[in-house]
């Protein structure tokens, strides 16, 4: 098999065989299928692979065609692809899905331009970032609202130089091919982004995908890059720089310190914040130090005290339903030797998903507030409970951490 195509083709010899025997697929379900049958986990697994080998072998730059063409084009309001990956876009503005129309009609290829401001609803060359992505369409659904859900296949980036006819009936974009150049050799710094996003997405509770043992063999830590980054949730600013980042080695590198959990530092606030959770569990001569205790020393703390006010907890109930819970349902905990209170695993977890969230939201610190968002992924703990107990949600919490905007709002 040479590249995707020959994929796409197999796809397609797969559903015609399938509806003359009166099964009826969609032309993802035979891309599913065919991934399969080959040994991969998915199309998008096996997309990659392909391109990824087809760009090991690839001639050089300068043997790459660089000329100008004109696509038409999606503007998107808050997501950046990524090459190799296959998406699914929800399309509503009319000027776009008269370029959906147009682009099925023929070539069906689009270019997918990233807005810099989400609530801009007709933008113009200048509302759009420069480096964006050429794709495929593969796939075009009506939906009952009128609007249109388009499967996309994403394959290069591209360097668009200006919109065409902007005050037309669709979105057009003339575009240029970026040169990568030669690939270069970096197989040590691939295999560490590839260790250090396995700990991340287990932090985050990322279903990693069989293509990592794979991933690793690959030559091109750009293509590495990519694969990583669509996982990853960030800022879409951060995101776009990743995207525009041609050097593969420079945009691992950046891809790697994103993932690191180590690299950001606790606010002062949040420091003596953790030493007083701990101060509570010693206190109590408890062995751990637990979620509870983290959260009653959270009701202290400026930066979680301020985003459990904006979701309207009652933070004296809070605590006086905190304390109980410490002093009754505790007393296994309790030990007689003096040894220091070790954080629990789930305590130490939240820590670990606060630094992320602080990456997420553009903090240069972690903070209190971060660490009480992170709370909620512990579904089970009594901490979770007592917060939604006071009407405070995961989705309220963050929503303040990152825009200032209170519940109910």
């Amino acid at each position: 098999m040479r590249d995707f195509r020959d994929a796409k083709a197999m796809a397609q010899t797969l559903r015609e065989s399938l509806t003359t025997k009166a099964v009826t697929i969609s032309h993802s379900e035979s891309l599913e299928l065919v991934s399969k049958i080959l040994g991969v986990a998915d199309w998008n697994t096996l997309s990659a692979l392909l391109q990824a080998d087809r760009r090991d072998t690839a001639v050089p730059a300068a043997k790459r065609q660089t000329g100008m063409a004109s696509y038409p084009a999606i503007p998107l309001r808050d997501l950046v692809p990524f090459p190799t990956a296959t998406y699914s876009l929800f399309v509503g503005r009319e000027k776009t899905m008269q370029a959906l129309n147009y682009a099925f009609e023929r070539q069906r290829e689009v270019v997918l331009a990233i807005q810099k401001e989400s609530g801009v609803d007709e933008p113009g060359f200048a509302d759009v970032y420069e480096i964006g992505v050429l794709a495929e369409l593969l796939e075009l659904e009506r939906l009952g609202d009128g609007t249109l859900k388009v499967l996309a296949q994403v394959h290069r980036r591209v360097v668009i130089s200006r919109f065409i006819g902007e005050t037309g009936a669709l979105f057009q974009a003339e575009i240029a091919d970026v040169s990568d150049g030669p690939i270069p050799e970096a197989p040590e710094l691939i295999q560490k982004a590839v260790r250090q996003f396995e700990r991340y997405a287990s932090a985050r509770e990322i279903r990693i995908p069989q293509i990592w043992p794979l991933l690793e063999q690959t030559r091109d830590p750009g293509r590495v890059a990519d694969m990583i980054a669509r996982y990853l949730a960030l800022p879409i600013s951060v995101k776009q720089t990743l995207l525009a980042t041609l050097n593969p080695v420079a945009r691992l590198k950046q891809v790697d310190a994103l993932t690191d959990l180590s690299t950001l530092p606790f606010s002062p606030t949040l420091v003596a914040t953790r030493r007083r959770a701990l101060d509570y569990a010693n206190q109590r001569h408890h062995q751990y130090a637990t979620l509870e205790h983290l959260l009653l020393a959270l009701i202290e703390d400026a930066d979680a005290s301020a985003v459990m006010g904006a979701c309207n907890a009652d933070l004296g109930a809070l605590k006086g339903k905190l304390l109980f819970y410490l002093d009754n349902e505790l007393k296994t905990l309790v030990i007689e030797n003096g040894i220091d209170a070790h954080p629990t695993d789930a305590f130490s977890r939240v820590t670990q998903r606060s630094v992320l969230h602080a990456k997420e939201s553009g903090s240069p610190v972690v903070t209190g507030a971060n660490i009480l968002v992170a709370i909620f992924r512990e579904t089970r703990s009594p901490a979770a409970r007592l917060l939604g107990e006071q009407g405070v949600t995961r989705a309220d919490a963050a929503s303040f951490v990152a825009r200032g905007i209170g519940k109910g709002t």
